[in-house]
Formats: C-alpha cells, sequence, structure tokens
C-alpha cells in the first residue's frame, strides 16, 4: 500500500523553507520555491482542509523565521525555559493563524482557470502581509519582497516597494508550480517563460535608474557601537563609565566628523537628569560645527518616551511611535505587570510620540529618524521621510543575541534606502552597524558583538522615487481588484 506524503506536511516544510531566502542566507529562489510548494498544497487540498493547510505552513514559516524572540525572552527576559519555550511556541502559533485564514480564504475564492489562480494567490499573499503591518500593533516581519533585495529583482524597488516585490517573487512561485503540474503543456511554460522574463530583465535594467540627486556635499559620519552587555546598560554600577565615556568619545570624533551618532539608548538615564552630561557636549560640539544624534529617555508631563535626539550644530527630538509590545510597554498592564520578569523589562513604560513630529536637523539638512523595529513598516518610514535628505536608524538588537533577528532587521533597513532613494545611518549598540547608499549598498560596517567606530561618508540627496511619491497603495490596490475579478462568475 503506498502512503503519500500529506499535504499538511508539504505546507509545513515549505515554509520552513521560507526563511532562507532572507537574511543572513540570503538564497532568494527559496521564497518563490516555498510560497509555489504552498500554493501546491492548497490546490491538492479538499476546500475543508484549507485551515489545516495553512496553519502548517504558518506554523513552519513563523516557527523557523522568527523562534528568535526565545532570546528575548529567557536570555535577557530571564525567563524560566518552559515558560520561554510556551510563549515562543503561541507567538508563533498565534502568527500562523494568519496563514490559516489566508488558506481558507484563498480556497474560498480561488478560480478554476490556473493563471488566474496564481494571481489571486499572490495578491492575497500581499493583502495579508499588509495586515500584519497593522493588526495588534503589528510585526511587519519576513515579506517576501524582502528577498528581492540582492536578486535580479532589486531595479523594481524603488517603484513598486516591498509588496509589490512580494507579489512578483510569490507569482513566479505560482506559474511555475502550474507549469510543474501539466509539463507537456508548452502554453502553461510559455506563459511562465514571459512571466519571468518581464520582471526580471526590467529589474535588471532599472538597476541603473537614478531616481533621486545629490543635494550638497557629502557628510562625514561616525556610528560608534559600544557592545554594553544589557545587565551594564541598566545597573548604576556602570552608568558613570558608560557617560564618561560618551562625553570624551563623542568630544574626540566631532573634530573630525559632521556627524556622530550613537544607538538607542545610549544614555541610560532620562535626559533630564543628564543636563551636566549633555551641555558640555551639546557646547563643545556647536563650536566644533558638528553635530550629534544619540538615543536617549525622556519624559514630560504626558509620559514617558524612547527618544532620539540631536546636539550640537543639529536640533530636534523625535519620540518613538511604534512602541515594542512588552519591550516598551505592557498590554494589559495592571494584569501582567510583575507577573514574570520577562513582564516587568526596564525601561517597559514608555508611552507613543506624537504622528505630527518634525525630522531632526543636523546643521542644516533634515535627517528623518527612526528607532528600532520603526525601520520595518515600509509605509510609515515613506510618511515621515520622503522629503529628508538623509535617514537615520538606531537600535538596539543585543535583545536576540546571536539569532537571525538582527540580520534580518538590517535586510529591512537597506530596503528603506533603496525605496526612497536616500542614504541611511544605522547606529546600534552591537550591529549590525552600516552606512548605507540609497542603492542599499553597505560601504562601512562593523563586526557583530563587538566594540567598534565606524567612519564614512554619505551622500544626502533630494528628488522622490516612485515609491516615495505613492507608498504602497497601488500594490494594494492592484491585489485588491485582481483577487476579486479572478473570482468564477458560475
Amino acid at each position: 500500500m503506498r502512503h503519500r506524503f500529506p499535504n499538511w506536511g508539504v505546507a509545513l516544510l515549505a515554509g520552513i523553507l521560507f526563511p532562507l531566502g532572507l537574511a543572513p542566507v540570503d538564497f532568494w529562489p527559496a521564497i518563490p520555491l516555498s510560497a509555489g510548494l504552498f500554493y501546491i498544497a492548497l490546490n491538492l487540498s479538499m476546500r475543508t482542509h484549507a485551515w489545516r493547510i495553512g496553519f502548517a505552513y504558518g506554523a513552519g514559516f513563523f516557527g523557523a523565521g522568527v523562534s528568535w524572540v526565545y532570546v528575548s525572552i529567557h536570555v535577557y527576559g530571564n525567563t524560566a525555559v518552559w515558560l520561554a519555550v510556551g510563549l515562543t511556541t503561541l507567538f508563533c502559533g498565534g502568527l500562523a493563524l494568519l496563514f490559516t485564514a489566508q488558506g481558507m480564504v484563498f480556497a474560498r475564492l480561488a478560480s478554476r482557470h490556473p493563471a488566474w489562480r496564481a494571481v489571486q494567490f499572490a495578491s492575497l499573499w500581499v493583502l495579508f502581509e499588509w495586515l500584519r503591518s497593522w493588526l495588534l500593533t503589528g510585526f511587519p516581519w519576513l515579506y517576501a519582497g524582502y528577498g528581492a533585495l540582492d536578486s535580479p529583482f532589486a531595479g523594481w524597488i524603488p517603484i513598486v516597494g516591498v509588496y509589490g516585490a512580494s507579489w512578483f517573487l510569490v507569482a513566479i512561485g505560482c506559474f511555475i508550480a502550474n507549469a510543474l503540474s501539466q509539463p507537456r503543456d508548452a502554453g502553461r511554460w510559455v506563459g511562465t517563460g514571459g512571466l519571468v522574463a518581464l520582471l526580471v530583465i526590467p529589474g535588471l535594467l532599472l538597476q541603473g535608474a537614478e531616481w533621486t540627486v545629490p543635494a550638497g556635499e557629502t557628510v562625514t559620519v561616525a556610528i560608534v557601537q559600544p557592545n554594553v552587555p544589557l545587565k551594564e546598560k541598566w545597573d548604576p554600577r556602570y552608568r558613570n563609565r558608560i557617560l564618561s565615556e560618551f562625553g570624551e568619545r563623542s568630544a574626540a570624533l566631532a573634530q573630525e566628523h559632521d556627524l556622530v551618532v550613537w544607538p538607542e539608548s545610549a544614555l541610560p538615564v532620562y535626559r533630564d537628569r543628564l543636563l551636566d552630561v549633555i551641555e558640555p557636549v551639546d557646547q563643545r560640539l556647536a563650536l566644533l560645527d558638528s553635530t550629534l544624534i544619540t538615543g536617549i529617555p525622556t519624559r514630560d508631563t504626558t509620559g514617558r518616551f524612547n527618544s532620539i535626539a540631536a546636539f550640537g550644530a543639529g536640533s530636534g527630538t523625535y519620540h518613538k511611535q511604534k512602541l515594542v509590545p512588552f519591550g516598551e510597554y505592557v498590554p494589559l498592564e495592571s494584569w501582567l505587570r510583575g507577573v514574570i520578569a520577562f513582564f516587568d523589562l526596564p525601561m517597559s513604560q514608555f508611552v507613543a510620540g506624537a504622528t505630527d513630529q518634525r525630522p531632526l536637523l543636523a546643521g542644516n539638512l533634515s535627517v528623518a529618524p527612526f528607532i528600532c523595529y520603526e525601520i520595518v513598516y515600509p509605509d510609515f518610514v515613506q510618511r515621515y521621510a520622503r522629503d529628508a535628505a538623509l535617514l537615520i536608524t538606531i537600535s538596539n538588537d543585543t535583545w536576540f543575541g546571536q539569532s537571525a533577528g538582527p540580520w534580518q532587521h538590517f535586510q529591512m533597513a537597506r530596503y528603506r534606502a533603496v525605496e526612497l532613494g536616500r542614504d541611511l545611518i544605522r547606529g546600534t549598540n552591537d550591529g549590525v552597524s552600516a552606512l548605507i547608499t540609497a542603492k542599499g549598498v553597505v560601504t562601512s560596517t562593523a563586526v557583530q558583538f563587538s566594540e567598534a567606530m565606524i567612519s564614512g561618508t554619505v551622500q544626502p540627496r533630494s528628488g522622490h522615487t516612485p515609491f516615495a511619491l505613492t507608498g504602497s497603495l497601488p500594490v494594494w490596490v492592484f491585489a485588491l481588484i485582481t483577487l476579486v475579478l479572478g473570482r468564477d462568475r458560475t
């Protein structure tokens, strides 16, 4: 008796394959392969089993892709192994329910025509990625389009953004799956080859396009990667050393750099308690015509904020808007605060900043600031950075340890530079810190988990990419229209 490998098993393996298409492996063909296998598993299953196929795929997808949250919960949240495993499983399993819903909707709407069915699958994928960007505060991680960054499709990024690139890669996987299901159907192979050529050839040619132009002279930048362990950062015994090094290194670097950057929460004390540290540095850098930008917690009568501020020749303070649940605020705080150590992490009482904040100024340059995972929200970044000359993002990825998390985060930061045609400065506590061009090229970086200083230049730019002007709206509209148009009318 022959036993066929179950469709849910195919879906599970397909989900596990998906993260190989993203950093740090960067084998982008894994993405269309993964999506194509998921598509095949759904097509071979009865409609009533679609939920099972979707959940299996989501379990593999998120289990392989974001289970690094275990590091934050256990290692840095001081949570027992059994409980950390349980919370990680709950997190990944909860996210997997989105693919459950995706599979069920596809089974309901899918056309009998293979080409339309492939188009619908890719469109539904994009719409569920969009859903993940805001549902329950949003978790826009592991988007298929990020695989396009170092691929033949990269030229499309400034035009269609990450959602458009997701549609391309997923659609290719589905069309190849259609052709393989009927290998003797020459028409399917011709259509699939035509689609691939239609996407790859312009993608290669468009990589030479210059959507934005230099605006003024280059800026010399120094990024400090202090590599301070989390246990030391919030320990009062190490505070004087951290503050002393901040002042001395900032003043020294300002003598040869236009801009000095420190990471998120580089100063582990509220700003109003650090005037004796900040004011001398501020005055010294102003005399040197150099700008210091650093992460620093702030507070006022409205609440406490995770902030980034400019000093010296620069000015402005930005309060983070996209807060990390449990890391920066505790949902259902009255119930959860104090239950376990993970629900009482340092600086977990922040409130979100206002939505009408202005960019920072570095001299006379407009710099769009983003803190930690704000940079992974494509349309949030597009709205706030469209008219800035430079992008800057600071983070503390120490929470993710030696997992894939910091590299996935870094890849998404690079992607924002390409989408908007702007050079980007990324400063983190222990990596990955770097200077990145408007083409996504890393010009200077440092070894992860090391104390380092990165020195180089960035080019302020003006003008707009098509994505900067429209955001993701055209892709969402296209996805919705094709999803509905593909429905069978009988």
